[in-house]
């Protein structure tokens, strides 16, 4: 891949412009038409490296309670696991990791829905007929942030930023924002041209409320998403650490300042999972993760931790907010 393409997906995840004429605003930014910079991003998308740009939303911002779960499945069970898990809608990831709890899967359940999380991951258990499983919800997050480092010149640590977000009530028009901006843009001159016509809206309204999603912390932010194994980061591991309760802010604050830390939480323990501090790690090899890792834990002085590596990806799609395939999958069940 040129150098010139991986600066664009690099500025991609990063900053990605909500105006009229986006393509346009980054193409001066890297000399090129706005013509061309479409035509790349179109290859790039076609080689399955760009997933999708789209708005990224907080989940629990919008009211969904969710948590990150895991099972202990047999061999024998995984397909028929992976089906009745990758069912649900709420379901937005789901991979396959070398532990012995072998299928890990995020779970999110509707404002509003009948069910509560507990009782989902149990009706999901049964069906794949699991062994053990447990909920991992979020009790603090140090960071949420992927951004695949395509040029190579991105430094290993970064300094995180705390962000005050304000309150605001979703009106009717935000919803129908929302459901719009989660949907993958069309590579055109103006990308955002059939929203604003389907909403009847001008376009300074919908950047203006964009931005107020944003400033409360709705909209994570506008930006691409790559299929890491296609753009070169084929070792992607699920890193967990046993960090005293006393230093557990502390230290999961030091693990999300490393750059190839694209996510970092702080979790509930139980008796049969002692791993508190969830941080992911990206890299090109397996080699080059295990060097991030170790020097994670030699500046954290962690010495009880393990790495869980996916070896296959069962699903990867980002939930569909406000959609009715969430009542319909609970009516099976109540």
């Amino acid at each position: 891949m040129s150098d010139l393409n991986n600066e664009i997906l690099y500025k991609m995840q990063t900053a990605f412009p909500l105006n009229q004429r986006p393509f346009l605003t980054l193409s001066k930014e890297f000399n090129i038409d706005e013509d061309e910079l479409i035509l790349r991003i179109k290859e790039l998308k076609k080689a399955n490296i760009i997933r999708q740009t789209s708005a990224i939303f907080d989940t629990k911002r919008l009211g969904y309670k969710s948590s990150l779960v895991a099972f202990k499945v047999k061999p024998k069970d995984i397909e028929v696991a992976v089906k009745a898990i990758n069912a649900h809608p709420g379901v937005s990831h789901n991979y396959l990791r070398e532990h012995e709890f072998n299928i890990w899967f995020t779970l999110a359940i509707t404002p509003d829905s009948k069910l509560s999380l507990e009782e989902t991951v149990n009706i999901l258990k049964n069906q794949s007929n699991a062994q053990e499983s447990i909920i991992l919800p979020t009790l603090k997050m140090f960071k949420i942030s992927v951004k695949m480092d395509t040029t190579g010149k991105v430094a290993k640590k970064e300094k995180l930023k705390k962000r005050d977000f304000k309150d605001i009530k979703l009106t009717p028009l935000d919803i129908e924002i929302i459901k719009e901006l989660q949907k993958d843009i069309p590579l055109k001159i103006e990308p955002f041209k059939d929203i604003v016509e389907r909403l009847n809206i001008t376009y300074q309204e919908l950047f203006n409320r964009a931005k107020e999603l944003q400033e409360a912390g709705i909209m994570r932010r506008f930006a691409t998403i790559l299929n890491h194994r296609k753009a070169g980061f084929n070792a992607n591991a699920m890193s967990v650490w046993e960090a005293p309760e006393e230093r557990a802010e502390e230290l999961g604050k030091l693990l999300a300042s490393f750059s190839a830390v694209s996510h970092c939480y702080l979790r509930p323990t139980y008796p049969n999972w002692k791993y508190n501090l969830f941080a992911m790690v990206h890299a090109k090899t397996e080699e080059e993760s295990d060097a991030i890792i170790e020097e994670m834990a030699k500046e954290t002085s962690l010495t009880n931790y393990t790495k869980l590596y996916s070896t296959k990806e069962f699903k990867k799609q980002r939930i569909i907010y406000f959609s009715s395939e969430f009542k319909r999958w609970e009516e099976q069940f109540i």
